[in-house]
């Protein structure tokens, strides 16, 4: 009746700081660059990171997408919005739901 399910770890290894921008609102944003093994192929993502320094609050998406043009775009609207850390992730839902 039960079995083991056994869901594999994915995380993303050798990351770099693509790009980094000092908002106007005390907070860094960042887009990084990096490998994870996807089923035994290596594949290239892109993270988003929004750090802010006031508070010390750090959010990361480290796979947000395997397009650097989707990156910069969804850091591009976080820094026109002014957003804050912990809305990175419903700001993400609705920007994949759009763009996809």
């Amino acid at each position: 009746m039960f079995g083991i399910v056994r869901r594999m770890k994915r995380e993303v290894t050798d990351r770099t700081v693509y790009m980094e921008i000092y908002g106007s609102n005390k907070v860094i944003y960042r887009v990084t660059a990096g490998k994870m093994n996807y089923f035994g192929d290596t594949v290239y993502t892109y993270g988003v990171e929004a750090e802010d320094h006031r508070t010390g609050e750090k959010e990361e998406i480290a796979d947000f997408s395997r397009n650097v043009e989707d990156a910069v775009d969804f850091t591009e609207m976080m820094i026109n919005s002014r957003m804050r850390p912990k809305q990175i992730y419903s700001k993400a839902l609705n920007y994949l739901c759009i763009s996809i």
